[in-house]
């Protein structure tokens, strides 16, 4: 088969597979999101509630019969599926309606009141993946068009990994590797929760792109900027932490291709005829000083909730307790214990710590490409430094991280795959680096 129907087929089974789980994948902000796409389709907030609830209760219900079924003490009990949805819908919809009767700030914006006015202004400023869903909840209703939206990001994450590899030449095995590893690892399970991760690593690996396609002499500048639009709407705190690092990346491609080659003379052209990939770095730095500047002074015009509201949000359990009097110090101690203990719970268990040593150890076989894989992956540290919160499900926070064992493990293989075989030249054989 080509390489194109590899890559489909792979997306494919990954779909076909989710179906072990279409609900019960939400988090608790994903009601947020999700309530937030049906007052856009145009349902009011509280016909809006009624469906986000019926939708996170279904799950709730589901879960239950399943623990049922393998509990060694009451696998021939009843079903609770109907008493766990019953409880779990009026309970939800009584704390919507108590703020719904309330008005004002507490039904201001898109979003339905299930959490305080403080905290809902962070989803608001979100709408880039509630806008992403509007289509398939509106067609497919809620159950299935959440479930069917977060298949085709997650599988869109794939399909742009083979996309990455072979732009920088990676043999087709060794990229078609690199999707199946987004999809069994940690990432693809992350990716396929409704919540904004699964349009970030699209986005950020659509960047990503951009900038290995400017590394190998082509027009790539329109992806990064692309990417790093969309991410402000999505999440653009992203976007911040992108721009900055590409633009750090493509200062050190810079410096170190100037300190070790000097100026190409005669200007702007590669050796190929195509566009030169010294101006496209120059290119990438200035896109992602843009965005950071841009990102910093749309969230100042449209008072977007600052640094200090989202460490508030973090010491008082989303404004559940009194606002901290000094919240910077308290926040510097927390993020030492964090780290602390995050490194002694990935040493007892050291999978993530040995893919991304050999992530990066793969990245070395291209030096400037791997310089911009650093810097997307390390995006996923800055999103967890920034919210240091040991109790979050499942390491959302540091997902992107993931991307460099996903990118660099293949990268690590390539001599594997690629061996000299001897080519008969006028007569005399000699070797030459094919891939098999």
């Amino acid at each position: 088969m080509r390489p194109r129907t590899w890559v489909l087929v792979l997306a494919a089974v990954f779909a076909l597979l989710q179906l072990a789980d279409v609900t019960g994948r939400d988090t608790p902000d994903s009601k947020n999101y999700v309530s937030y796409a049906l007052t856009l389709a145009g349902a009011g907030q509280r016909e809006a509630a009624v469906r986000t609830v019926g939708w996170v209760c279904a799950g709730k219900a589901s879960a239950a019969e399943r623990a049922r079924r393998v509990d060694v003490l009451r696998f021939r009990a009843p079903s609770p599926a109907g008493r766990v949805f019953a409880e779990c819908r009026a309970g939800e919809l009584r704390r919507v309606e108590r703020r719904l009767r309330a008005g004002g700030a507490q039904t201001d914006g898109h979003v339905v009141p299930f959490v305080a006015p403080r905290l809902r202004r962070i989803f608001e400023v979100r709408p880039g993946y509630p806008v992403f869903l509007v289509p398939f909840v509106t067609v497919f209703g809620v159950t299935w068009g959440v479930w069917l939206a977060s298949v085709l990001v997650a599988g869109a994450g794939g399909v742009l990994v083979f996309l990455v590899l072979r732009t920088v030449s990676v043999p087709v095995p060794l990229a078609l590797t690199g999707q199946v590893l987004y999809y069994v690892l940690p990432v693809g399970t992350t990716a396929m929760r409704p919540m904004t991760e699964g349009l970030m690593l699209a986005l950020t690996l659509t960047a990503l792109w951009g900038c290995a396609r400017v590394l190998t002499g082509r027009a790539g500048t329109v992806p990064v900027a692309g990417a790093l639009l969309a991410l402000v709407a999505v999440k653009h705190s992203q976007a911040l932490f992108l721009g900055a690092c590409l633009a750090g990346a493509a200062a050190v491609v810079a410096l170190w291709r100037r300190r070790r080659h000097g100026p190409r003379p005669g200007g702007g052209r590669s050796p190929g005829g195509g566009r030169s990939p010294g101006r496209g770095v120059a290119a990438i730095a200035v896109v992602g000083c843009g965005a950071v500047a841009g990102t910093l002074l749309l969230a100042r015009l449209l008072r977007y909730p600052s640094e200090a509201e989202s460490v508030q949000d973090l010491l008082t359990g989303h404004y559940t307790h009194p606002d901290r009097v000094h919240p910077w110090p308290e926040f510097l101690h927390l993020e030492f214990g964090f780290w602390v203990e995050w490194l002694r719970r990935q040493l007892t268990e050291p999978l993530f710590l040995a893919l991304l040593a050999a992530g990066a150890w793969g990245a070395r076989r291209r030096p400037a490409f791997g310089v911009f894989l650093l810097a997307a992956a390390g995006t996923g540290i800055l999103t967890q430094a920034g919210h240091p919160d040991i109790t979050v499900f499942g390491d959302r926070m540091i997902v992107l991280a993931w991307l460099l064992p996903v990118v660099g493990v293949p990268l690590l293989l390539e001599p594997l795959v690629r061996r000299p075989v001897p080519v008969p030249v006028q007569g005399a054989p000699r070797a030459v680096g094919v891939t098999r």
